[in-house]
């Protein structure tokens, strides 16, 4: 090699140093500002009282022009409007096996633009929101963290909601903080220009939209047994946590004869209020410690996995309890027709040799997810009656 080409080579690695510690000055330099400013804390006048109501006082709230505009909580949710959502549902899975009926689909919403604002990490809610909206032709903006929002400068979350509004008709968020899609969707709605928020998981307190994909799961699941009613269902592992357990059980007051059973470790109850709404509308449940003994019992089965994200001292939980993950041997134990259910991510709940098990239904529950918001978001914009015509 010439002493010409090593001076070359030489250059070359000076400027991808001169590069990578420019970098690194801006790294720190944001870093730095991240931890300078301090996130403005605003006083909404009237919103502590709207938040300390009872939901069922605050869901007209939620509505315009008697259909729902915002979707905040699982309560929300009556027997015909998820009759409904389903049939939708199926309906748009159709028309979308062909490339006639992607068309017609794609036509539908070419004119609205959709946020995803997702503070929270998340694979399948965003994915399935994202394709629900490609596929009913709206497009799509996203924020997957507020470190490069104008937040790390201190903006409130509520003007950053209000700077997406501007720019967008239908904004979905996933946050870390319970109650956050309630208060954007309150301060949006007494603004000159409210947009429909969906609550795409709000911390540990709601999940609405996964709720709707569980229904509709259940639905297709049953179908030939009779639909939902009168089913026994099993909820294993982190309930205290997991919003989705606590979605899916406000969901069960539409449904008639539903008994429901509470498994996991005695630190991972079911929290009161869930208990107390299920006593106060006399939907039966159980709580033991003791899976293998409700295994034979049930018609589904809903697996979760212990949620430490929310915990205060994770290094202090275990990832994993063995006496509430289901195996393979178990499959001999559950019922022919039991359906096996999971909101994922899956950590060792689930062995992965239950995966071929046709029983296993958590990759169809996945895929569901998008159907299931499609219809949703096509109710939201008035468009469902014209995909219901494809089929008249």
């Amino acid at each position: 090699m010439s002493l010409t080409q090593k001076s070359g080579k030489r250059g070359r690695f000076a400027k991808v140093s001169q590069i990578t510690a420019l970098n690194s000055n801006i790294s720190l330099e944001v870093n730095k500002m991240k931890g300078s400013v301090e996130q403005t804390l605003q006083t909404y006048q009237g919103w502590d009282e709207f938040y300390a109501k009872e939901v069922d006082k605050k869901l007209d709230f939620f509505k315009l022009n008697g259909r729902l505009f915002d979707v905040i909580f699982a309560q929300q949710f009556d027997r015909p409007f998820m009759d409904y959502l389903c049939k939708l549902a199926d309906m748009i899975r159709l028309l979308a096996k062909t490339k006639m009926g992607q068309k017609k689909l794609r036509h539908l919403l070419p004119h609205k633009r959709a946020m995803l604002y997702f503070v929270q990490p998340s694979t399948r809610t965003f994915l399935s929101f994202q394709n629900a909206c490609y596929i009913l032709g709206l497009s799509v903006s996203e924020s997957r963290g507020t470190s490069t929002s104008s937040e790390v400068k201190g903006e409130s979350p509520e003007d950053t909601i209000r700077t997406f509004a501007s720019y967008v008709d239908l904004i979905i968020s996933r946050h870390p903080e319970a109650g956050f899609a309630e208060k954007t969707a309150w301060v949006l709605n007494q603004t000159d220009r409210p947009v429909p928020i969906l609550n795409g998981g709000s911390g540990p307190d709601q999940h609405p939209t996964q709720a709707l994909l569980d229904i509709y799961t259940l639905e297709r699941s049953f179908q030939h047994i009779g639909g939902l009613d009168g089913k026994k269902i099993a909820m294993v592992g982190d309930l205290k946590r997991g919003r989705t357990v606590r979605s899916l059980s406000y969901l069960m007051k539409n449904y008639n004869d539903v008994t429901l059973y509470f498994v996991s470790p005695d630190i991972f109850r079911m929290k009161d209020d869930i208990k107390n709404f299920l006593k106060k509308r006399n939907i039966p449940y159980y709580e033991t410690e003791d899976f293998e003994s409700v295994m034979p019992l049930v018609d589904a089965i809903y697996m979760t996995r212990i949620q430490k994200e929310y915990s205060d001292d994770p290094s202090s939980e275990a990832d994993t309890y063995p006496g509430f993950h289901f195996k393979k041997e178990h499959l001999s134990i559950i019922q022919p027709h039991c359906t096996i259910m999971h909101p994922l991510p899956r950590r060792y709940e689930i062995e992965v040799e239950v995966d071929k098990d046709p029983r296993a239904a958590y990759w169809q529950q996945e895929r569901n997810g998008m159907w299931i918001r499609a219809a949703l978001i096509a109710y939201i914009f008035r468009v469902e009656r014209e995909i219901f015509e494809e089929f008249s």
